[in-house]
């Protein structure tokens, strides 16, 4: 009896955690998405995405 108490917490502990664990590598391994690029800017003027060649 003097340890059915702190096994039986030991065990529900364990419990939550392991499922703390599982919905939480089942969540990040879900949010799997590109992000959109914002492409609204002036190309002219960016030099991000784009390949420049010549003189600066």
């Amino acid at each position: 009896m003097k340890f059915l108490v702190p096994g039986v917490a030991s065990a529900v502990i364990g419990a939550v955690l392991g499922l703390a664990a599982v919905f939480g590598v089942t969540a990040a391994a879900s949010d799997n998405t590109r992000p959109d690029v914002d492409r609204s800017g002036n190309a002219n003027s960016s030099l991000l995405n784009q390949v420049e060649y010549g003189s600066r």
